[in-house]
């Protein structure tokens, strides 16, 4: 007979995944009735994140009773960093579509549109380069500059990816208040980032006519920093959560998963921006 620290634990039927699902339901039909000038479809979306934040809170404190309880043995701890390793690897696909498609557009696509020999027929006056909207688009833009709001948030990311860092030697070391201010600072750099990402698309929008209606370059640049930016709402969410976590007295030095998957996560975020910063915005 295998003793409890031996089994793999399968946990109890959850109902957490219909609220997921019936949130993400909410959300979505709300979101397409909205763009399409439905009066009540802002309502349904805020139904759906209620809903959500409902699911996520009861989700999460159910997987910590259970972390907490002892429950989640090396077996059970090698799944999940298994499993946190192939999400980052779908996340790392994600993201390398969008990238994927970008490339195509600069060195591919546009300089192909603007060498054909019938071009002048087709789209008269287009001139091939980068950024471009592309042919049949007459509405002009100016480019997103990349020395100042991105690169301030270029340090606040990069420091932030010191602070959760720091925070995880506090403890590694079973010092609680500097895992704990570590990731307080993590959580102030991350939200100030996403501020400052607000500001820059107003600025966008109101000051450099930067839309996402400005064909090739208005739209590779609202889906790849658009999608970073929500990234960084779920990694700070996550952060605040584990802080709440660690304010309790969770997590030990030899068991902290929980931590470190966060962690890794944020640093995925870090790297993605990176990336972001030099082929969106500087070149």
């Amino acid at each position: 007979m295998l003793s409890p620290s031996a089994r793999y634990f399968i946990p109890d039927p959850s109902r957490w995944p219909i609220f997921g699902s019936i949130a993400l339901l909410c959300m979505a039909s709300g979101a397409a009735s909205w763009f399409n000038g439905v009066s009540w479809g802002k309502f349904l979306v805020l139904a759906g994140a209620l809903i959500l934040f409902y699911m996520m809170a009861g989700w999460f404190g159910a997987v910590a009773h259970e972390s907490e309880g002892g429950r989640y043995n090396k077996q059970v701890d090698a799944s999940f960093r298994w499993g946190m390793s192939w999400f980052i690897f779908s996340e790392v696909m994600f993201f390398g579509a969008f990238f994927g498609a970008l490339f195509y557009m600069r060195v591919i696509s546009v300089p192909d549109l603007g060498g054909l020999e019938s071009q002048q027929l087709i789209w008269p006056g287009f001139k091939s380069g980068w950024p471009v909207s592309g042919p049949g688009i007459r509405e002009q833009f100016t480019p997103m500059g990349a020395w100042g709001i991105p690169a301030l948030n270029t340090l606040l990311l990069l420091s932030s990816g010191v602070t959760v860092t720091w925070a995880h030697w506090g403890l590694l070391k079973n010092d609680r208040s500097q895992l704990i201010w570590g990731l307080v600072m993590t959580i102030a750099l991350g939200t100030a980032f996403l501020g400052f990402q607000i500001y820059e698309y107003a600025h966008a929008y109101s000051e450099l006519n930067l839309k996402l209606t400005m064909g090739a370059y208005g739209a590779t640049f609202f889906m790849l920093t658009g999608f970073h930016g929500f990234h960084v709402t779920m990694g700070t969410i996550m952060l605040i959560v584990i802080l709440f976590r660690c304010v309790a007295g969770h997590f030990r030095p030899e068991h902290h998963f929980g931590f470190e998957g966060v962690a890794w996560y944020w640093h995925f975020v870090d790297v993605v921006w990176l990336l972001l910063f030099i082929f969106v915005y500087w070149l």
